[in-house]
């Protein structure tokens, strides 16, 4: 096999392979003769008909099927020998094969890029540390009361804290106007999910009463025909409802599963809880922090290739995502056929994926089969049958290797880490999580 290579630009190559006749006809020999001895043809006996019969019958489509073969298992054969690392799927062109004259074909792909690693050691990394104070787990049995109240309604004017049901009727100018309207409105007052300035106008109101209250849209509101227009809402009360919390007690501590120890014991349950939560931010902050200092230390020529398929797995999550929301997405929507939608994500991933991949393979990092396990043990706790979900893992490789990928990326993660110039800066509970779920209202 003769193998030829051109650099055709920074990671593009043109490669021309050369296949000795011998090699195609010494296959399409053995495979004949196979099919000869396999072979049921009218008139014969089973594996008796005459060579020159099963190579009228099966030679030509035999041979087609040995040159696809020979012409993929020469190209890994030719990128090895020339030490390139494809990045994709090569274009074949290949002409058209004469029998006895050999094969010749021409590959053109782009190369993975060759690149030098930061010292890790010049990485400056931030991981947040929380310590679960007594103060966290009093205001998280708020949070909990909270996310148990229940509504009861009252006879009195509505205070910040209470819900309110309500109907309004929105017009401009006179005219009513599309989703103006609604009715049995529940809203919390002082959530701040309401247009601005009519949870204050609802504070003090009492079932029964009616007011107006006058809005000016945004100039940059989503609807063209409401951009900057002056509104007037007609708004009826119909309930207000106090929120009942529930008392802190047996009763309480059962509905979140701890039946004996009281207090002492749940406040136990929960700090163990919400360590595990703050053990699990905690590992993607540091995870998205290592990535980031990855990224921004190492400039790199990308293959337009691997950007494209990754731009295009990326605008295929993100039309499926829209329509799991319920939102119309066409072919022919301009969210998802700008060209330069996704390309800056895009390249950041593929980034990421030939840095990783470098340390991976300098490092020679394995995928542990212990950590392997381990982490689909807990995945499958989540399900009714854990075992079986252990079984289906392992009964497919691509299962398997996925798994195998986040264990890969976390001994990556810890690789880094251990020799990064950490910088450690602790944190609250609430400011970890990063989400309203301890604030009280």
């Amino acid at each position: 096999m003769q193998v030829s290579v051109e650099a055709t630009g920074t990671l593009e190559r043109t490669m021309r392979v050369e296949i000795p006749e011998q090699r195609i006809t010494q296959q399409v020999e053995n495979r004949l003769q196979e099919l000869q001895r396999t072979s049921r043809l009218q008139g014969f006996r089973p594996g008796k008909a005459p060579m020159k019969v099963i190579q009228q019958r099966f030679g030509q489509r035999v041979r087609q099927e040995v040159i696809g073969e020979v012409v993929q298992s020469s190209f890994f054969e030719a990128v090895s020998r020339e030490k390139l690392r494809p990045a994709g799927q090569p274009q074949i062109e290949l002409p058209q094969v004469q029998i006895g004259s050999g094969l010749s074909y021409t590959a053109r792909f782009e190369v993975l890029p060759d690149f030098e690693l930061v010292d890790v050691e010049k990485l400056k990394v931030e991981k947040p540390s929380c310590a679960i104070t007594e103060t966290d787990i009093d205001t998280m049995i708020e949070t909990l009361r909270r996310q148990r109240r229940t509504q009861e309604p009252v006879e009195r004017a509505a205070r910040t804290g209470d819900f309110v049901d309500f109907d309004f009727a929105g017009s401009i100018g006179g005219e009513p106007f599309d989703e103006g309207t609604g009715k049995g409105i529940k809203a919390e007052l002082g959530a701040g999910r309401l247009i601005p300035g009519l949870e204050e106008a609802l504070v003090g109101k009492s079932a029964g009463d009616e007011f107006q209250f006058d809005y000016k849209f945004a100039d940059d509101h989503a609807n063209e025909k409401l951009k900057g227009r002056d509104a007037r809402y007609a708004i009826k009360v119909n309930k207000v409802l106090e929120a009942v919390f529930p008392e802190v007690g047996e009763e309480f501590f059962r509905a979140f599963g701890v039946k004996e120890g009281g207090m002492i014991e749940f406040r136990k349950e929960l700090k163990v809880h919400m360590e595990h939560e703050a053990g699990a931010v905690i590992r993607t902050r540091l995870r998205d922090a290592v990535m980031d200092a990855l990224y921004a230390a190492h400039t790199l020529t990308l293959p337009r290739s691997m950007v494209e398929r990754e731009r295009h797995r990326l605008r295929h999550q993100f039309s499926a995502n829209l329509k799991a929301a319920g939102v119309e997405v066409s072919a022919k929507d301009e969210r998802l056929n700008d060209p330069a939608l996704f390309e800056e994500q895009a390249r950041k991933r593929v980034s990421l994926q030939l840095i990783v991949g470098e340390v991976i393979r300098r490092q020679q990092l394995k995928a542990d089969p212990g950590k392997v396990r381990s982490m689909i043990e807990k995945n499958a706790q989540s399900y009714e049958d854990p075992p079986a979900i252990v079984n289906w893992y392992y009964a497919a490789p691509d299962r398997l290797t996925e798994v195998e990928a986040v264990v890969l990326e976390n001994e990556v993660i810890d690789w880094v880490t251990a020799r990064a110039n950490v910088n450690e800066a602790g944190v609250s509970f609430d400011e970890l999580v990063n989400k309203r779920q301890t604030a009280i209202v």
